[in-house]
Order: structure tokens, then sequence, then C-alpha cells
């Protein structure tokens, strides 16, 4: 990193602001960074990753399946690790996934133990890495006994190729499934990464009220809606973009008039809060103090700065709750 940069750092962990990832010891920014499909090239991904350190977001959250293609993003993020932040290693929380899609035959996705096991050991190595703080099950396996899934995860952590257990876009009766499997082998679980949002919030049914009871963190996903809930679709759905792409997630039919009508009120509504679309609605998501980080995707590094601000912004007014929540039919 330039000397300018190392000059800028001294005051990171002042900007950012820090919450306790439910009873554990493990502190996560409030704003978290994520390599989804950002991470394909070594400058870009160099950018994005050391402007984002920068800020004060020290928490970069990856998974086997990113790319395109699938294990690319890893990769990527090996080198910035290795020629950029090698020196940071320890300040940094390094997170990863498997559930999804990787390789050909039985073994090659969902949750059994064997899967598990060889995609933490491949992601090592394609980050360069000794541990991960945080290893996630990316997904709930209709045909693996939970047991076993959980047993992967307790295995990693006590071999200490992770610190921290976690699950992502397991439902509520799940969840406490998986944290009694945990504790029978005396590793907790730590955090849970559902997607949430204001659009959709299925996680308020159950599973943030478990996150009390059981004591782990929530770290949301898709707090933007794919980019929803920025001012990319305010007037229509623009050539490059999600929507755009017939083989992304956010498909075409989905941006209705109806829906940008009711992001251009949601857009006024965060005007009068001198705040864009995209900071009212990580507002929104961070208001419960039960999620202890949001993670965001960006493409520029100006797109962070600005969600980072979204950290100086005053608590939502309850009249501006209700206003979020008559336009979105709540």
């Amino acid at each position: 990193m330039s000397k300018k940069n190392k000059d800028i750092n001294i005051s990171r962990y002042e900007r950012m602001e820090y919450a306790r990832c439910g009873r554990s010891g493990l502190k996560l920014p409030r704003i978290s960074f994520g390599g989804w499909h950002n991470f394909t090239e070594y400058d870009t991904t160099k950018e994005l990753v050391c402007g984002a350190f920068d800020l004060g977001i020290n928490h970069i959250d990856m998974a086997n399946n990113y790319g395109p293609p699938a294990g690319r993003a890893e990769k990527m993020l090996g080198k910035v690790l290795k020629k950029d932040l090698n020196q940071h290693r320890d300040e940094l929380l390094i997170s990863s996934k498997a559930g999804y899609y990787m390789w050909p035959g039985p073994y090659g996705e969902w949750g059994s133990k064997k899967y598990l096991i060889a995609s933490c050991e491949q992601s090592l190595q394609r980050m360069g890495i000794d541990y991960v703080d945080i290893f996630y099950s990316h997904r709930p396996d209709p045909d693996t006994p939970l047991d076993e899934t959980m047993g992967a995860l307790e295995q990693l952590v006590k071999q200490g190729k992770a610190l921290y257990a976690g699950i992502s876009s397991y439902d509520a009766t799940q969840t406490h499934h998986a944290s009694e499997c945990l504790r029978e082998g005396r590793v907790p679980l730590t955090i849970h990464q559902p997607l949430y949002h204001m659009m959709d919030r299925w996680i308020e049914d159950g599973l943030l009220d478990a996150a009390d009871e059981l004591g782990f963190g929530i770290i949301v996903f898709c707090p933007l809606a794919q980019g929803l809930l920025t001012n990319k679709y305010l007037n229509g759905i623009p050539k490059k973009s999600r929507a755009a792409d017939p083989d992304g997630f956010l498909q075409e039919s989905a941006v209705t008039e109806e829906l940008i009508g009711k992001l251009k009120q949601l857009n006024d509504l965060a005007a009068q809060r001198n705040q864009s679309l995209a900071q009212l609605a990580l507002s929104w998501t961070l208001r419960d103090k039960r999620v202890t980080s949001a993670l965001i995707g960006a493409s520029r590094l100006e797109q962070i700065k600005e969600n980072v601000k979204v950290l100086d912004a005053p608590p939502l007014e309850e009249d501006i709750l209700k206003k979020i929540d008559k336009i979105l039919g709540y």
C-alpha cells in the first residue's frame, strides 16, 4: 500500500462502529464487505478491499462459489492478502462458506461432511491463509442429517481451520436444531447470515428472537435488495444492471412500474433525512440491535464510501418507519 494510504489508516478504527456478535467475543464492523461477483481482477479487488479496510471495514466475506468462475474471488482476495495486507492479517476477519455447487459428483455441493471439509481446505489454499475467522454452512441440506453438517463445522473449529462457526439462510427451527448440535460438541453457533431488507422481512418471524435466545449474532446479506434499494432503478432498468442480465438473480419482470413507484416514494423519504435511498435502506436494516452487521457488495470504491456514511446518520424516526411500512404494505 502507498505511504498515503498508510497515513490514512491511522484513524480507520475511529471512523467505524463495531458491534459485538451475539454473546461472543467477536466484534464486527457495522458495515461489512463481500466479494460475490466483484473480485474477478486483482487491481479491482485490491482497490475495493484495501479501500474498505482504510474505512475500518475489517471484515471481508467470501464463499467457495464466488466468481465467476467459482473460486476466482477467493484467489483474487488471496493475492491481495499476500501482496498488500499480509501485515494486517490479525486485524482482518475473513469468512468463507460452502453449500452451493463447486464440482461434479455427489460430494460437490450441499452439506455433507466430506464436501464441507474439502471445500474449507480448498478455500484456505485459494486465499493462502491458515484459517478463516468464520466458516459457514451456506445453506441447509434437506438430505444430509443436520448433526453431520454441524459436526463438520465443529471439526473445522477444533482443528483451528476456522475460529467461529456460522450458518446461512437457515430458518428459525433449523437454527435452533443447528445450535443444539453444535453445543453438544462445545462449539457455539456464533453467527447467522440471512437475507434481510425492508422489502423482505422473513427473519422477523422467529429468527431474530432465536438470536436473542441462543446468543448468536446476525449479519444480513442483500440489505440493498440487489441494488433495488439504490437510485439505480428509479428511472427504469439501466442497460448495465443485474435486472438487465437475463441470467442474473434479479429478473427484469420483478422491476415493475408499481415497484418503481414505491422506490421513488422511499427515495423521497431518504431525501427528507439528507440520505440516499441506499443509506436509508441500511439505516433501516441496522435499526435492530440484534443485527450485528450489514453486508454490502460494490463494484466501485465510491459506493462503499457512500454506504459507510450511514453511520453518521441519526436513528430512524418513528414516523419515517411508519411511512416506510405504509409504502411497502406492512
